[in-house]
């Protein structure tokens, strides 16, 4: 039985583009690329499944805009003109079963294990070292500032040029947009640091540079946190990221998605349960770190996970707490990503005005088809929440590591394929 009604299904608008309904794939890291960032076939075959589900809009992962902003293994590049072929593999395909999608151009800063992804130099907007990897940075030059600026504009006319539909700007999370946006990060005396306006400068320049190869019809948008979760640190809050996102939608952004929190905060981010999650990190990311933290971590791990099961529990719409100030503050589109599971949840955040849309990433890790089946009404694979899949992120593909819910993700695309 299909009942399509409802705002979740109705149409949107994000600058020139608009797109059948409310509910987006937020980006996640794939770790599907070669381990030189071209696209590989299980990448595209990733996204083409999210299309075949009628996913109004599909964010990437994050795709490096250079090599010294990868953050993982196996992360897609949008770094020269020979990752373009492949990439437009990934629009034709989606294109081919009628979806759109968008390029989430990334550049991780400071926030990366060196010796998991091999960086031999790790930059930021300051000295400062994060305190969950151990990883202390150099602060970017001016002229180095200036070849990232071009790295990012660069990228997008890449993207632009594959077939993309749009891009998305990473400046929440902590990476490095959203580094020289917190005070905590951002320590710098020269024009890119101080006041807000100063501190926004980076992403302005960003922006700039993508406008001036893609024109002023292409939809570019913003990732933001709506908190930097840092408590005892100098982070944003609400208030003055929502101003922060002023400024940008001045200087041209077309709509602003919103997450929380940077690595050093924990998982206010992916709010469920962490056993799984931190056996998964210790045998992929973590096992990278310095010996002395992993044997840490290793030895108190029943307890940091009953903290974070305490801390971040389970729940839907967590960043609902913060998208109003956006809202209030914005006349482009807000979406919120967090936790979103149900029907009914999406669209009370909707008809309350709380967003313009949802976005989710781990459901759509449980179940490709989970749009369609959201708005059909037809179960299928249901993420729980277990983060195993956020674990594994970075050493394994993306993907969903729960064993129950895996394995009827498992039965349902070995059903699609029979003849």
């Amino acid at each position: 039985m299909t009942d399509s009604g409802g705002l979740l299904f109705s149409p949107i608008r994000i600058g020139r583009l608009t797109l059948p309904g409310r509910l987006f794939k937020t980006a996640t890291a794939e770790t599907r690329a070669s381990h030189d960032g071209f696209v590989t076939d299980e990448l595209v075959e990733f996204y083409r499944l999210l299309a075949l589900g009628r996913t109004p809009l599909i964010i990437t992962g994050n795709i490096y805009v250079s090599r010294q902003g990868k953050s993982a293994p196996r992360q897609t590049g949008a770094d020269h003109d020979d990752k373009i072929p492949g990439l437009i593999r990934i629009t034709d395909a989606v294109h081919g079963a009628g979806g759109r999608i968008f390029a989430q151009l990334n550049h991780c800063g400071r926030q990366v294990v060196p010796d998991f992804v091999g960086a031999k130099d790790v930059v930021s907007a300051s000295a400062v070292k994060d305190l969950l990897t151990g990883t202390r940075p150099r602060a970017l030059s001016p002229a180095e500032i200036a070849e990232v600026v071009e790295a990012y504009g660069e990228a997008a006319r890449r993207c632009q040029a594959a077939g993309f539909d749009g891009v998305q700007m990473h400046s929440a999370n902590g990476y490095l947009l959203s580094q020289f946006l917190t005070p905590y990060t951002n320590r710098r005396t020269d024009d890119y640091g101080g006041d807000l306006e100063r501190r926004t400068r980076f992403a302005r320049e960003v922006l700039a540079a993508i406008r001036a190869r893609v024109g002023a019809d292409f939809p570019v948008i913003i990732k933001m946190n709506g908190s930097d979760a840092l408590p005892l640190r100098d982070g944003l809050d609400t208030t003055e990221l929502a101003r922060a996102a002023k400024i940008m939608e001045a200087a041209g952004v077309d709509a602003v998605e919103i997450s929380v929190g940077h690595y050093e905060s924990g998982f206010p981010m992916v709010c469920g349960t962490f056993g799984r999650c931190l056996r998964a990190m210790l045998q992929g990311s973590m096992a990278h770190l310095p010996a002395w933290r992993r044997i840490l971590l290793t030895l108190f791990r029943p307890l940091v996970t009953l903290a974070c099961n305490l801390l971040w529990p389970g729940r839907e719409g967590f960043n609902l707490d913060h998208t109003p100030a956006f809202k209030a503050a914005l006349s482009i589109p807000v979406i919120s990503v967090g936790g979103f599971r149900t029907r009914a949840a999406m669209e009370n955040a909707l008809a309350r005005g709380l967003c313009d849309a949802v976005s989710a990433g781990r459901p759509f890790l449980a179940d490709p088809f989970f749009f369609r089946h959201i708005r059909d009404n037809i179960p299928g694979p249901h993420c729980v929440d277990c983060n195993a899949c956020v674990g594994h992120l970075g050493a394994q593909p993306a993907d969903c590591y729960h064993p129950k819910v895996r394995a009827e993700k498992d039965a349902m695309l070995a059903a699609l394929r029979q003849p």
